[in-house]
């Protein structure tokens, strides 16, 4: 059989990304701080395509897709990627949401029409996966969920990578996440150890039915260097977002006794101290309770009141309370200059609870992503080389007879 001709790898002067179940955007933020191009969004929600255009605007050079991604024909999905990322609903997956699951959940069961589109790229689909989704994931039905996820990427040809990375390596909030890396052309396993890999994660590894690796890592940061007192706002005592003192004393009656005792030891301390404050349900009563560390606790949206979390700063004998403000949302999610103007705060709520923390991904994306695609385009180029090389070879000896 006749070698082809030409073969033209994939080759761009800058990598192209796309990003599924975009949200407002995080991910790109991340993405594009470390280099990459994001070309393509796709969210379902008109609310968060709004706050999408009103941060980034319009551009000839990116597409904001806003369609449920099952109905995106063929034609309209984003050819020539480089790299896909896919933040895909956590919903059925955490216990919060009572976990039905990646196959009976309505929202979580969206990651199959993720697959679905990736099949529909055929051989122009992206060089490198990337899903992120809480750790739960994991543990979902026994990790039976995050099984068939990687035995879908599997069967389109990638081999999947394991981390879990910690929000709060880089930002003063607790927000930890599973991210599977899938690569077409993936690196030689360095099975070192590595705090990103936790033990937890071994048995992923370990199943020989599936199709895993683990790339080379450099350390990440042990801890973010701020504390939450470096990103809340100061306001004035007579500021109307204090809360007045009923609630207060609502706030403090609603303590269990350990809680309580950790909240008077913080007013009547010489110096200030910035909590967050977060309800929890306890033996069927909502209950507040305090962080014992100064850092944030995961944000997530605004849909119920017991997840919204309260600043609580004390001290001198003084105690005053409100609800964390969009900006400290921002911050805590690494986006403050994110444009929050004509945004409501519900909009802003939903938003960045809903995403991902914007300096872990753009520490992936420079540790990890970007130095894979480059790998991956020089091996394309020495096969590219090779090829031309036997393809002279065979025109020659064509020409001699």
């Amino acid at each position: 059989m006749e070698p082809p001709i030409t073969f033209v790898p994939r080759t761009s002067p800058s990598f192209r990304a796309a990003e599924f179940f975009a949200g407002i955007g995080l991910a790109r933020l991340g993405l594009e701080r470390s280099g990459v191009g994001v070309v393509w969004s796709n969210d379902i929600s008109a609310q968060k395509e709004r706050v999408f255009t009103s941060h980034f605007g319009e551009s000839p050079n990116h597409e904001f897709a806003l369609q449920d991604l099952g109905t995106i024909p063929l034609s309209k999905l984003p050819q020539r990627l480089d790299l896909a990322w896919a933040s895909f609903p956590c919903t059925d997956l955490s216990l919060a949401g009572g976990r039905a699951g990646l196959h009976r959940g309505t929202s979580s069961s969206t990651f199959w029409h993720f697959i679905k589109a990736l099949s529909a790229l055929g051989a122009g689909r992206p060089r490198l996966v990337v899903l992120e989704n809480v750790t739960a994931f994991a543990t979902s039905h026994s990790g039976k969920d995050i099984e068939s996820a990687i035995r879908a990427l599997n069967g389109l040809g990638y081999s999947v990578d394991v981390l879990s990375i910690d929000a709060k390596r880089f930002v003063p909030q607790s927000r930890p996440r599973l991210f599977l890396v899938a690569s077409l052309n993936p690196p030689e396993s360095e099975f070192s150890a590595s705090d990103l890999r936790p033990s937890w994660l071994d048995s992923i590894f370990q199943n020989h039915a599936l199709r895993t690796h683990q790339a080379a890592l450099p350390p990440a940061p042990s801890a973010s260097i701020d504390r939450l007192s470096d990103v809340v706002e100061h306001f004035t005592p007579d500021d109307a977002r204090w809360w007045d003192e009923e609630r207060v004393g609502k706030f403090i009656a609603s303590l269990s006794p350990h809680q309580f005792k950790r909240f008077e030891l913080l007013k009547h301390a010489e110096g200030l101290s910035y909590r967050t404050g977060y309800r929890r349900m306890r033996e069927g009563k909502p209950r507040w309770e305090l962080r014992a560390d100064d850092i944030a606790g995961c944000l997530r949206t605004a849909r119920g009141g017991s997840s919204r979390q309260a600043v609580a700063v004390l001290g001198g004998g003084d105690a005053r309370i409100r609800w964390m403000t969009p900006l400290e949302y921002a911050r805590l999610m690494g986006a403050g200059d994110y444009s929050l103007t004509g945004i409501a705060d519900g909009e802003a709520f939903n938003g960045f609870g809903d995403a991902v923390c914007v300096p872990v991904v753009e520490w992936l994306a420079t540790e990890y992503l970007v130095p894979e695609l480059q790998r991956t385009v020089r091996a394309e180029s020495a096969d590219t080389d090779a090829l031309n090389a036997e393809n002279v070879d065979f025109l020659l000896s064509k020409a001699a007879v």
